[in-house]
């Protein structure tokens, strides 16, 4: 029997059922985490779908509504609209969905159809392209009736509503949104809404591992979902392996830019503008790591304020030509700070040798904190010299922190193990590396994009 647990919020964990027909793991990055939204209508699923994907921003969450999967009607069907039963299991096309969702866990993307709720019918030149992710929700009615899409599921949740409150949002949305009368919204409920939620949703309500009552009211119930989903996906395993590599926050705004810069048609003045604000959240998160002094202040009001002082004892190195884009950030945020450069030829391939070409560096620099910059850290080999360098002049290891937009984890293990004591900071992980040691996704020649050299 499964073990019941039951929290104050009212959210009901039934034990934990990952997939019984695939052997992938959900934390591994090449098997997404695949989440069950059902519930009877109007009972708020979209609303928790949307607060799950809002406390996950700092993961790639893609969601599948099965009402993209109704079949179109055919001609007769048409005739006889107010007769035909959207809320049956054969109105959705299945095997579509099977395919689409097996497609998405095997990292495929796919076209997903786009249903006209007016017209009834799918629309025959528009699509929607959905690529894989880490996490992928899938939310509709009839979700759970299925055996083949239960089992795609690692997690499965049923949004429970009072009926009432369920019928007043359903009025509401297909008259607002679908374009029909109360008499025939109240009339399709009382014909085939409510007898199927009888026979076919509230009998897999038994399959689900978490009861959600009040919907998206019930916010402590999803703060539990999210942080158990946290859980599962071992969010930032790298961080855990390596305690000086941070990532900083990921939201809506860091991923809007990452998605622009990363776009190849994007023009010059806005890839060096979102680059820089990017790169400026980078500078600051690692500013916070520098030590500080307790300083008292006297305020406009003649109180005291406790707080702290600056590192005065710093500099910057960049990497050349790349890690030069990043100074402008620097300067902004420390005012009068001096800055290093360091050239170094960058062999082929993650094997390849590098040789130091020219530095220049501050000459009481073994006296500083040093931020080491460059934007993209690939194999680690040119971040390598440059670190070994700074501790060849004296630079304690700890008194360096290496400032990054992007890496890959190929970088990551090269430094942060041979380099314990320094600080890595990026603001995101990639996939890893090509045959040609180029990271992917990637940004591409980030010094030619930025400083507008590049050929292409």
């Amino acid at each position: 029997m499964d073990m019941v647990i039951e929290v104050l919020s009212g959210a009901h964990f039934s034990g934990w059922h990952p997939s019984t027909t695939s052997s992938s793991s959900p934390t591994s990055s090449h098997h997404p985490f695949v989440i069950g939204v059902s519930g009877g209508t109007a009972s708020g699923k979209t609303t928790v779908c949307d607060m799950i994907i809002q406390q996950l921003q700092d993961h790639r969450v893609v969601l599948v509504c099965q009402d993209s999967f109704y079949r179109g009607l055919t001609n007769d069907e048409l005739k006889h609209v107010h007769e035909y039963n959207f809320d049956h299991p054969n109105a959705f096309d299945t095997e579509q969905l099977v395919e689409t969702i097996s497609k998405l866990k095997s990292g495929q993307s796919v076209q997903v159809p786009i249903y006209d709720f007016k017209l009834h019918q799918r629309s025959s030149d528009r699509s929607r392209q959905v690529n894989a992710s880490e996490v992928i929700i899938l939310e509709g009615i009839l979700v759970f009736h299925e055996q083949r899409v239960r089992n795609m599921m690692n997690m499965k949740i049923f949004v429970d509503a009072d009926p009432d409150v369920r019928l007043a949002r359903r009025i509401r949305r297909d008259t607002v949104e679908r374009g029909r009368d109360v008499h025939s919204v109240l009339e399709q409920y009382a014909k085939f809404v409510k007898p199927a939620f009888d026979d076919f949703i509230l009998p897999s309500k038994k399959y689900a591992d978490i009861i959600i009552p009040r919907g998206g009211e019930n916010r402590v119930a999803i703060d539990l979902i999210v942080q158990h989903i946290r859980t599962k996906l071992g969010q930032h395993n790298l961080c855990k392996i390596y305690p000086n590599l941070n990532v900083i926050q990921s939201t809506f705004q860091t991923r809007g830019m990452h998605t622009l810069i990363r776009d190849k048609d994007i023009s010059k003045h806005d890839f060096v503008f979102y680059s820089d604000r990017l790169i400026r959240l980078v500078v600051e998160h690692g500013l916070g790591y520098l030590p500080f002094t307790e300083k008292q202040v006297i305020t406009p009001t003649g109180s005291i304020y406790t707080g702290v002082d600056f590192c005065k004892k710093l500099c910057g190195v960049s990497i050349i030509r790349s890690g030069e884009s990043m100074e402008n950030a620097l300067r902004a945020c420390c005012k009068g700070i001096k800055i290093g450069k360091i050239l170094i030829h960058r062999g082929d391939g993650e094997g390849g040798e590098t040789q130091l070409i020219y530095e220049k560096l501050p000459k009481d620099i073994s006296e500083r904190h040093v931020l080491l910059m460059d934007p993209v850290l690939g194999t680690g080999n040119t971040a390598s010299q440059a670190i070994e360098l700074l501790i060849k002049k004296g630079v304690p290891e700890s008194q360096i922190i290496f400032l990054n937009l992007i890496s890959a984890p190929e970088g990551i293990h090269c430094v942060c193990k041979h380099f314990p004591h320094l600080k890595l900071i990026t603001s995101e992980i990639e996939e890893g590396l090509n045959d040609q040691s180029r990271v992917i996704p990637g940004l591409g020649e980030f010094g030619d994009r930025y400083f507008g050299t590049d050929d292409s």
